[in-house]
């Protein structure tokens, strides 16, 4: 018998010794059917107890009654959703497989004195999750995407010449005495054209554009104003001010940028907040969560994972993900399938997991699911039921664990989606995996990008 490499060993060794604590618990757990369907009522949220230096502002789901944003008629339906998280998922996994996820550099002329670079980002249109903040001063009030797979933030601004319209006044920084266009000749304008956005000169002031991976784009030019967050006021923040958009068709007013690099909200405030924040995404779009800058690391109740990051990319947050358990039995699935990593995403709707891990959550959780009767596919969602009649259902306990001890037991409302199983596999095993929102619900995610660590902490909203 040939002898098993001691590396390989000791990772198989703590895999079996890191699931095996959660084994006993409860098994099934009640989803109400009620809760699968949006209410018309807002549900106001638990009320947080903000610490010294720790800045908290509430966050909606963009389509539901807590939304800041009014009510829309054309609502996207569950399979435009994830027609779309489609899009989001394949740029981002492109991205990382080294493929050609920029399709080439392009020029864009604004006019004979400026030609700009663009580059695709991630789809906008999967997002779902608004804040509100204050920018100028004085401070317009603006509803923005909170996205953590973007690093450039941006506003719709006066004079817009091809804007859609929003529910909140178009910033006019013309009207601000804080608001200043940063210079194309400026290291930040030079730093922003390397990090993958596009950047141009236009009248001696930095020009920017990103294009998203579902078509649309925003261009304009890149300047800075104060912010206000809370009860927090940031000065000098870095943001485009965009006048020439396409594709955006919701009534927010731009994108709050989450992510690592440097232009993110999260960079540009460590200094004053610290390098960490958390965000909790409420269960249902009838109740409303919070976004927190300053995260105290290490906080009570939270369980940690090492956070993994990737140098030429530093956009996106990575975890490692070492088992599931469904019912309370853990899933023969080979260390290695996890190999590739997975990435912490409030944009990706869905959560990706390697096909050969898929497979095995999908057999499980059938089988679970004997009591009700299989029903057609959903768009990329194959694991569904048919739930007629049914006020209340059982469903097995899904757990994800992740390396280093975190154990994180899903809430119902982040296993079932609509009638079916809320997770889709990838094409092969190599692929980057995605924990998307929908498993990131009722929990604090807690990014601490200075410790390198992102924590769970449960029930928090």
């Amino acid at each position: 018998m040939a002898s098993v490499p001691k590396l390989l060993l000791l990772v198989l060794c703590s895999y079996h010794t890191l699931v095996a604590h959660v084994r006993g618990d409860g098994n099934y757990t009640v989803l109400s059917i009620g809760s699968l369907k949006s209410d018309s009522v807002c549900s106001e949220p638990q009320e947080t107890s903000p610490s010294t230096g720790v800045t908290t502002v509430p966050l909606h789901h963009r389509h539901g009654p807590c939304s800041p944003l009014p009510s829309k008629t054309n609502m996207p339906t569950l399979e435009e959703i994830l027609e779309r998280d489609q899009l989001r998922a394949a740029y981002i996994q492109r991205k990382f497989s080294g493929g050609d996820a920029k399709g080439g550099v392009q020029l864009l002329d604004l006019d004979d004195d400026v030609t700009v670079p663009t580059t695709l980002g991630t789809s906008l249109d999967t997002l779902e999750y608004v804040i509100t903040v204050g920018i100028g001063s004085p401070d317009i009030i603006q509803t923005m995407l909170i996205d953590t797979g973007s690093d450039v933030s941006w506003v719709q601004c006066k004079p817009c010449s091809q804007c859609h319209s929003q529910a909140d006044p178009l910033f006019d920084p013309s009207l601000s005495s804080t608001y200043s266009p940063i210079s194309c000749m400026s290291d930040t304008c030079a730093e922003l054209g390397q990090e993958g956005s596009g950047s141009g000169c236009w009248r001696s002031q930095c020009q920017y554009i990103v294009s998203y991976g579902d078509g649309s784009s925003t261009t304009g030019t890149y300047g800075s104003d104060t912010l206000v967050l809370g009860s927090n006021i940031v000065t000098n923040f870095q943001f485009g001010c965009n006048y020439v958009e396409s594709g955006f068709s919701d009534q927010t007013a731009g994108l709050m940028g989450l992510g690592g690099g440097p232009q993110s909200l999260v960079s540009q405030t460590a200094g004053t907040l610290g390098s960490a924040f958390s965000y909790c995404l409420p269960p249902t779009p009838s109740s409303s969560g919070f976004l927190t800058l300053g995260a105290v690391p290490g906080g009570q109740g939270f369980v940690t994972t090492p956070m993994l990051r990737s140098s030429p990319i530093p956009t996106f947050y990575g975890v490692r993900l070492e088992a599931i358990v469904v019912g309370g039995r853990q899933l023969f699935i080979p260390p290695w399938v996890f190999s590739a990593g997975m990435i912490m995403d409030s944009g990706t709707v869905i959560t990706r997991l390697p096909r050969t891990a898929y497979s095995a959550l999908s057999s499980a959780f059938r089988a679970a699911m004997r009591r009700y009767p299989p029903a057609p596919a959903s768009s990329i969602l194959d694991t569904c039921f048919d739930f007629s009649g049914q006020r209340i259902v059982m469903i097995p306990t899904v757990t994800l664990v992740f390396f280093g001890g975190a154990v994180v037991n899903l809430d119902a409302n982040g296993i079932i989606l609509d009638n079916c199983l809320a997770f889709a596999g990838n094409s092969d095993d190599w692929s980057l995996g995605i924990i998307g929102n929908v498993q990131q619900r009722t929990f604090e995610v807690l990014y601490d990008v200075g410790g390198g660590a992102v924590g769970f902490r449960d029930g928090a909203c």
